[in-house]
């Protein structure tokens, strides 16, 4: 039985879940792998899926999707990425305000175990720095407090065309030494704790320390914990450097996210991604109409539907 992760190269709960509910009807799906090119299969039938982990930035989409899913027998846990970074880095990404009203529904049709909280990447510049990060992070724990149990984070990987797209933005960004960084991560430690919250540090184990865990994004021991009567066989299987994760298949497919984040490694411009966009059918019909200017508007909020 495979554990199938949607995404970490795409946001299919904000843009593409119509397709994906189409997918598991099918009892199959097809993506390219993204070293080569060449298509892959997996099986999507229940009986063949031990579990889903799904990614986004915005749940708004897949809340009417939930009993769907449960119904259909499949188990599924949740990454919900929060950051409420300004829209020079987010520029389409939901108000943190209206992502937490997203979260704690998401919650209460759910369990506080089934949806994760991802502060995540941290990226420094001259104007977000260790004041910022941990009054935003302030924020969103107090909002959250009792709608989630983890909270998983990192700082940015500044890959050559993140930091060619963050130079062309005019963001002066940098990589802070180890020391800053755990200063700030003991600061967050601090306000976790005061609201029932357990740190994760993924792919930086420099970080796990003391009161901060090394994170296992896909996590065996939680699907285990998740879902007893599923036996689980997988072994781990690194995606990056430090990685904890174990093995799943991810059905994603890069530059097809339309939040454009400046700090994003999965697309090479918003551009791209709103023109696969645009041509993305299910059976002939779009999924989604959104405008040509989507220069400031929070697109991820309009509701895909057949």
């Amino acid at each position: 039985m495979n554990i199938i992760s949607a995404s970490r190269r795409t946001d299919i709960p904000a843009f593409y879940m119509p397709w994906f509910m189409h997918r598991l009807k099918a009892g199959s799906v097809d993506y390219p792998n993204p070293f080569g090119g060449q298509l892959c299969t997996v099986s999507l039938r229940a009986e063949d899926v031990h579990s889903i982990v799904f990614w986004s930035k915005y749940y708004g989409n897949f809340l009417p999707y939930i009993e769907e899913l449960t119904q259909s027998g499949y188990g599924f846990y949740c990454h919900y990425t929060i950051t409420g970074m300004p829209r020079a880095l987010e520029p389409h990404v939901p108000d943190w305000q209206q992502a937490v009203r997203a979260f704690v529904e998401m919650t209460a049709r759910t369990s506080p175990r089934r949806i994760q909280w991802r502060f995540d990447p941290i990226v420094f510049t001259d104007a977000l720095d260790r004041n910022f990060y941990i009054e935003r992070f302030r924020q969103l724990a107090r909002e959250l407090e009792g709608s989630t149990y983890r909270c998983y984070f990192s700082f940015a990987s500044y890959y050559g065309k993140v930091e060619r797209r963050l130079r062309q933005s005019g963001i002066q960004f940098y990589d802070p030494p180890l020391e800053e960084k755990m200063a700030l991560v003991e600061d967050m430690a601090d306000v976790a704790d005061e609201h029932g919250i357990k740190l994760y540090a993924c792919c930086q184990d420099a970080l796990v320390m003391g009161r901060v865990q090394k994170a296992h994004c896909i996590d065996g021991d939680l699907l285990a914990e998740l879902f007893p009567d599923r036996p689980l066989t997988a072994r781990p299987r690194p995606t990056r450097e430090q990685c904890g994760c174990i093995a799943s298949r991810d059905i994603g497919m890069y530059d097809t996210c339309l939040y454009g984040c400046v700090y994003c490694y999965a697309n090479q411009s918003h551009q791209a991604a709103l023109d696969r966009f645009r041509q993305h059918t299910l059976e002939g019909v779009t999924l989604v109409n959104i405008s040509d200017d989507v220069s400031g508007g929070e697109i991820g909020l309009v509701e895909a539907s057949l």
